[in-house]
């Protein structure tokens, strides 16, 4: 589904998406899937299962998991057109490390898939921000009832810190979310995070520096 829609509540993309049959191209995640990838190759487990929640046109999931053979990526998204392309791209990938779709709303008490826990990672990339906050408030709650001890949650996108935005870029993204949605914004790492972090048992591990202005955010089980 392609960017700006009258309804706040359907739209799931900030951006114009390509076609290709069921497979949605996101131009995002094509400029920023490498750095993302790398910084999960040095930071996250690469035995056992990741969940992916809000996998979006599924290509992170993908390309992460062709270079983690030892990993079995678990993905979904719970917009029907997401679902299919997730889909298609497993199905193009040929790979046999990843599966999906699933349909997990962050925001729900379960997720549906508990069975297939406890995980090794939760993964969450680009979502909170175009999520109310109930959304936030649900991974940090699903990874501290799903990972193992010793497992974490990695989170990407744009973030602030102690109150303030990291760069003028970021202030005025936030300020365009809110116009689009009141329930949207960019997160603050401290003010938002990471109470909801200790809350869920988790605790800050690792922050790093990403380009656009963006950060990946690693917590571990305790």
């Amino acid at each position: 589904m392609a960017g700006d829609q009258k309804d706040p509540k359907h739209e799931i993309a900030l951006e114009a998406r390509e076609t290709s049959g069921e497979r949605l191209f996101s131009p995002s995640a094509a400029r920023n899937r490498d750095p993302i990838r790398n910084v999960f190759l040095q930071t996250m487990p690469l035995e056992g299962t990741i969940l992916e929640i809000g996998g979006g046109t599924g290509e992170h999931g993908v390309h992460i998991a062709a270079s983690a053979p030892g990993l079995r990526w678990l993905t979904g998204d719970p917009d029907p057109a997401s679902q299919r392309s997730i889909a298609a791209w497993i199905g193009a990938s040929g790979l046999p490390n990843i599966e999906g779709p699933h349909c997990v709303d962050a925001a729900a008490a379960r997720w549906g898939v508990e069975d297939g826990g406890p995980f090794a990672g939760v993964v969450s990339i680009n979502m909170i921000h175009i999520a109310p906050f109930d959304a936030a408030e649900g991974v940090f709650a699903g990874a501290g009832r799903l990972l193992s001890t010793g497992g974490k949650l990695f989170l990407y996108g744009p973030f602030s810190r102690n109150g303030e935005h990291t760069s003028p870029s970021n202030e005025a993204f936030d300020a365009s979310l809110k116009a689009r949605d009141a329930r949207w914004g960019v997160r603050d790492i401290e003010h938002d995070l990471l109470p909801l972090a200790q809350k869920n048992a988790l605790m800050l591990e690792k922050l790093v520096e990403m380009p656009a202005n963006n950060l990946s955010v690693i917590f571990r089980k305790n």
